[in-house]
Order: C-alpha cells, then sequence, then structure tokens
C-alpha cells in the first residue's frame, strides 16, 4: 500500500466540521492557517468550464483561485497576511510535506461565513478543487497577553 492509498485527504470542511467550527462562537479576529498540497497536474474534471486550454500544475491552478478570490476576499474585510511555499516538515513525519502554507485574516466568523457563501467566490471555487490533493484548514484566534 503506498502512501496515497493510506492516507485521508482533506479538501472541504465536513457538515460536522463546519457546525463545531460555528459553535465555538469565536470573537474578533480569525486567522485560517491553511496547509496546502498541490496535484502535480491541476485536475479540473469538477469544473471543465474553468479549465485552460492545457494542462496546468496544481499550483498554477491554486494562483488562478488566489486570483479569483482576492476581491471576494478584500470585499469581505478579510486579507492574505502570508503566502509561502512549504516543503518537508522540520518536526514529523519524514514523507510529509506541504507546498504551501497560508495565513488568511477575517475581522469576524461571521465575515468569513459570508465569504465563504458568496456566489461570485463559489464560482471560481473549481479552481481550489483542480489544484489540491490535500490540505488542512486551522481556525486561529489571538491568545491575549496577560
Amino acid at each position: 500500500m503506498t502512501l496515497s492509498e493510506s492516507v485521508s485527504r482533506y479538501l472541504a470542511p465536513t457538515e460536522a466540521a463546519g457546525r463545531a467550527f460555528v459553535m465555538r462562537q469565536l470573537a474578533g479576529n480569525v486567522v485560517m492557517l491553511n496547509l496546502l498540497r498541490f496535484r502535480a497536474i491541476a485536475d479540473y474534471s469538477a469544473a471543465p468550464e474553468l479549465a485552460p486550454s492545457s494542462p496546468i500544475t496544481g499550483e498554477q491552478a491554486f494562483q488562478r483561485y488566489i486570483a479569483h478570490t482576492l476581491p471576494f476576499l478584500c470585499e469581505s474585510g478579510g486579507s492574505i497576511d502570508y503566502l509561502g511555499r512549504g516543503g518537508p516538515l522540520l518536526i514529523g513525519p519524514a514523507d510529509e510535506r506541504w507546498d504551501m502554507a497560508m495565513l488568511i485574516r477575517q475581522c469576524s466568523v461571521e465575515s468569513f461565513l459570508s465569504f465563504a457563501s458568496h456566489q461570485g467566490y463559489l464560482a471560481g471555487l473549481g479552481h481550489r478543487t483542480a489544484a489540491i490533493e490535500d490540505s488542512r484548514l486551522l481556525p486561529l484566534t489571538d491568545i491575549t497577553a496577560p
């Protein structure tokens, strides 16, 4: 069995995870830590209307997703605070890698939910689906220093 056959892939939140996120009743800024692993070649089978005329990499498809998404993110009061290339872990499984880390800041959970359900944003979500082999999304909130 290969690593890809033995590992679950996570591309979108489950209904239960979404409900638990809302039930946390986070106040103030929320920063979403995204860990992303790209497909070697983007798979547009779920959104053929967005497919480019020739094959592109998962990273290139994700750049298209960012370009499509940024206006809607900014409109909702959000921002990309950090976008960086990844690689193998310094602490963690030797065979695990994340190609990119991204920090998205939203001023509130409500702003995030409004952004995530915006029809204009959803129209380009197929670029993300085509790009991502696996991902993690961790909502973070500020810790007030004692």
